[in-house]
């Protein structure tokens, strides 16, 4: 599933190509064709993301709001102008993808959209390119205050982090029951998290997965909450999740993202370097079987509500 920096990256993409064209919206699959009726011939005003949620407004005060899921994806088409944020400087992520036909290098002029292809729940098109949505988990067009009542259902979203998203992140832990690994994947306590950000972070404050939420202190809670901030901020930036610190890397691409420092902190400030290859990206995630980066210790893996739990057993002692 796309975790909150692929779908925010995917709101960028969208306001940068819409923003501001009055866009034809129609259902190929025709699941979606009366929330489609609702917003054809509108002007798209602005694109949002809050955690895993998309919301796309037009001047009708209606909103398309789409949930990705496990299997959701969008994909982008068009000339050569029709090419968002989302795409400079990084690669691809799971829940986008675009193509653009440049007849500099060769490609036919832009006609249009191309015949829909496979089970196309919704179309977006403007007139230099399109968008096509499958397999949403969501896809619905509400009003300004359907999505009021879904945002006040979500946690504070790290990419947004606005002022007393800290404490309120804490506050959610306090008092709580269930272990800090199956919290942070409640997108009530905090929005946008998903599996890769919560074995990863869970790591890098050497957090035992199975404690009780809410023994955090209030510093450990908002500490933990910083982290997560950094590295989803860090994800939007690199188009993937990064996690580790430079001196694991045993290689790095040729692609470009922020420079990471030696040790474990990514503060430092945006400019483009190497990136590790994707076995170095993590410290436990899908590492299970393998020595921790850390300390040696093989690493572990358990189902936690619903979801594969990666962690070293020794890092993350209690």
């Amino acid at each position: 599933m796309p975790e909150g920096h692929s779908v925010r990256r995917l709101a960028r993409q969208f306001g940068d190509v819409f923003t501001g064209q009055a866009l034809t919206v129609t259902s190929p699959q025709g699941r979606f064709s009366a929330g489609a009726a609702l917003l054809d011939g509108h002007t798209m005003v602005a694109a949002e993301a809050h955690g895993k949620h998309l919301f796309l407004h037009f001047g009708n005060a209606l909103v398309l709001h789409v949930h990705l899921g496990l299997y959701g994806a969008w994909s982008f088409g068009g000339d050569s102008s029709f090419a968002g944020a989302s795409s400079i400087g990084a690669p691809r992520r799971v829940g986008e993808r675009e193509t653009t036909a440049d007849p500099d290098d060769g490609g036919l002029p832009y006609e249009g959209p191309p015949a829909p292809v496979g089970a196309v729940r919704v179309r977006l098109a403007g007139p230099h390119g399109w968008a096509d949505l499958r397999g949403a988990t969501t896809c619905e067009t509400i009003t300004e205050a359907e999505v009021q009542a879904v945002l006040d259902r979500l946690g504070p979203d790290p990419l947004r982090n606005l002022r007393g998203d800290a404490g309120r992140f804490a506050a959610n832990l306090a008092g709580r029951k269930p272990t800090i690994a199956a919290l942070l994947m409640d997108q009530k306590i905090i929005a946008g998290v998903g599996n890769v950000y919560r074995a990863e972070v869970l790591f890098r404050q050497r957090l035992d997965p199975y404690l009780p939420g809410g023994s955090l202190s209030d510093a450990a809670a908002r500490k933990l909450w910083r982290d997560v901030v950094s590295l989803m901020t860090d994800g939007v930036a690199d188009g993937r999740i990064i996690t580790t610190a430079a001196k694991y890397w045993t290689r790095r691409n040729g692609k470009t993202g922020r420079v990471r420092s030696a040790d474990d902190t990514l503060s430092l400030p945006a400019k483009t370097a190497a990136i590790p290859v994707r076995a170095d990206a993590h410290y436990v995630y899908k590492r299970n079987g393998l020595p921790c980066r850390v300390c040696g210790t093989v690493v572990l893996a358990a189902e936690l509500v619903g979801r594969n739990l990666y962690w070293c057993p020794v890092c993350q002692q209690s």
